[in-house]
């Protein structure tokens, strides 16, 4: 009877040691699956790899610059007057001397033939006075003749020589009057001239203000004004942009530069540094920046650019060739950088950096070729120690869910 109950205790205690381990164990599954499902989700990362190539110390614009035309006029006659003729329209080529408008000129047109009948009128003049000019000199000359055989007296001889000086200078003061006539020419000309406007050099029509019929004012001085014709000479582009009164110190005459432009995002003309202005412009709310313009290497890359474009320039001080560098986003103040390594974690690096620009920084210590740095630390979450997934790898969990799910 003893031994029975004995065999019952101890499968009665093999029974719960069997029961408490069970428990454990599923409760350790259970805290497994709640740490699983409550466990912090890894955070989506742009990442770049760290290689090797050309790293620059640059300089750049502190706002954006402009598309400028080596030569822009923008014309209006000398005088005032209704518009008689416009012989251009917008978008219009014109080659130099050409007449883009002419002003309304009949009165001055008037005094121009005026003028050249009176210089007709004064050459007949000239020719009718000239010639008895003449014929008295030839008498006085007979008169002089005959005195030396005493056939006349000299009272006679002095007449006849009265005569031709006086024939004389009646003939040089119908010449002056032709010479005052052909001023007279000059001087419409001038007035016509006053009215009409010609294209100083080649280029393209950007804007026209007035119509035909139109009263034309010439702008008073101090008073600006709309021109009648806005001209482009648009085979010269070069561009310009402030930098920050710091670097343009760095700056000369002749380095090298690119020019980016919003228009063609992705491209950049290479071009060089034509003028550094001698003077600092202080902006109201604004750093003192000084006016650089960077004229393009391959000015026939620049023609289907517009005057105005919105322009970046950045102009090169030094480089290094085929150096390890990292995408500058990446670096972190106090030369810092966030490394996603192998096990999807987080680790954060100080390196030694060289040359720096916007867009690369030289590495000379801390990183290797490879490596993988962050260039999305804005984002929430994104910090030493956590765990990551590249945003490709995060794209394709979200594909493969729903595929799942079917």
């Amino acid at each position: 009877m003893n031994k029975a109950n004995s065999c019952s205790h101890a499968a009665q205690s093999g029974g719960l040691a069997l029961g408490l381990a069970l428990g454990l164990i599923v409760i350790a599954l259970i805290a497994a699956a709640a740490w699983y499902l409550t466990r912090p989700k890894p955070v989506a990362v742009t990442v770049a790899l760290v290689d090797t190539g050309r790293v620059e110390n640059t300089v750049a614009n502190t706002r954006a610059g402009s598309v400028m035309a080596c030569r822009r006029a923008k014309l209006a006659p000398p005088a005032g007057g209704r518009i008689e003729k416009l012989n251009v329209k917008e978008g219009d080529r014109v080659r130099p001397g050409q007449v883009l408008l002419s002003l309304w000129s009949d009165d001055v047109d008037a005094r121009e033939r005026m003028s050249r009948q009176q210089l007709q009128t004064a050459k007949a003049r000239v020719r009718e006075v000239c010639e008895l000019s003449r014929a008295s000199a030839r008498d006085a000359k007979r008169a002089d003749e005959l005195r030396a055989r005493n056939f006349i007296s000299q009272e006679a001889v002095e007449r006849a020589r009265t005569d031709a000086a006086a024939k004389q200078a009646g003939c040089e003061s119908a010449g002056a009057q032709v010479a005052e006539a052909q001023a007279r020419i000059q001087a419409s000309r001038a007035d016509i001239d006053r009215t009409v406007l010609r294209a100083p050099f080649a280029g393209i029509v950007a804007e026209v203000n007035g119509e035909v019929g139109e009263y034309l004012t010439p702008s008073p001085p101090g008073i600006p004004t709309l021109p009648a014709v806005d001209l482009i000479d648009d085979s010269c582009l070069y561009v310009s942009a402030p930098i920050d009164e710091v670097d343009a110190a760095q700056l000369k005459v002749g380095m090298t530069g690119r020019v980016t432009l919003d228009a063609y995002r992705g491209q950049n003309f290479p071009g060089r540094v034509r003028r550094i202005a001698p003077y600092v412009l202080a902006v109201e709310k604004q750093a003192r920046t000084v006016e650089v313009e960077v004229e393009f290497d391959h000015p026939g890359e620049a023609r289907h650019l517009l005057v105005g474009y919105s322009a970046d320039i950045e102009i090169v001080l030094s480089g290094h060739e085929d150096v390890v560098r990292l995408p500058t986003p990446a670096l972190m103040p106090g030369n810092r950088v966030l490394v996603l390594g192998a096990g999807g974690v987080l680790e954060e690096r100080s390196i030694q950096a060289g040359l720096s620009n916007w867009e690369y920084t030289e590495v000379k210590a801390g990183l290797g070729r490879g490596d993988r740095v962050v260039t999305s630390l804005e984002r929430e979450g994104v910090k030493a120690g956590a765990r990551a997934v590249t945003e490709n790898a995060a794209a394709q969990k979200k594909e493969a869910a729903p595929a799942r799910a079917q």
